[in-house]
């Protein structure tokens, strides 16, 4: 039953929507908690480390915080996977370019198989900077992650990256946020208007708290 759902377009759709919901939740709590950087090192620090002691006693040091991080692979790696086969399925049945360009189809829309790639780059480089310290460019503090982010966004290529990145990101969920409401069947004639209203306010919130962060270190109000 379970094969037979995901085999299926409706199914692969599905996936992409929970997944995409999924992760679009942790975005929300993450831009979240990375404006408490505007507060001093001393509260974003200490944001860092609750992060890594929710649910003690009755949970380990860490314990919610990997749970949370298998949570979002699965859902990364379901999100990927549906949307590469989907891909696949859609230039099969398609196996020649259309002739004249859709003129409605949204540029969110039109670039969202890039966007994916773009996003799935930076988060490589941004588990590798900022949480293993892999390429980070000063010297990278262990305990310390407020001067780990001013040390990113002191660099010019951090800011480009972080900031191409948010825009893909921003466009992701513009088109995704509107797509899974489809999927779920939330979406309807009298609806529509106030869901794209919903679909672009939070990208654009979530786009302007995250690129809030380097636009602080660049202007000094982080330092």
């Amino acid at each position: 039953m379970a094969r037979t759902a995901w085999d299926s377009t409706v199914g692969k759709k599905t996936v992409m929507a929970v997944s995409g919901l999924i992760m679009l939740l942790y975005l929300i709590a993450h831009v979240y908690g990375n404006l408490k950087i505007f507060f001093g090192a001393s509260d974003f620090n200490h944001y860092a480390h609750w992060l890594r002691t929710i649910g003690e006693p009755a949970l380990h040091y860490e314990w919610a915080l990997w749970i949370i991080r298998v949570v979002l692979v699965v859902a990364v790696v379901a999100h990927a996977t549906a949307a590469y086969q989907l891909s696949r399925r859609d230039i099969k049945a398609r196996p020649d370019k259309y002739v004249h360009k859709k003129p409605r189809a949204s540029y969110a829309t039109r670039t969202m198989r890039w966007g994916g790639i773009i996003l799935a780059l930076f988060i490589v480089w941004h588990i590798l900077d900022l949480t293993t310290g892999t390429v980070h460019s000063g010297g990278f503090q262990e305990g310390h992650p407020y001067q780990n982010v001013v040390d990113t966004f002191s660099t010019w290529y951090g800011n480009v990256i972080y900031i191409v990145a948010m825009l893909a990101l921003g466009l992701h969920i513009q088109h995704g946020m509107w797509s899974a409401f489809q999927t779920l069947g939330v979406g309807s004639r009298t609806r529509d208007r106030a869901l794209k209203t919903t679909a672009n306010s939070v990208a654009l919130l979530i786009t302007v708290g995250f690129i809030c962060l380097p636009v602080g270190v660049m202007t000094g109000v982080v330092s």
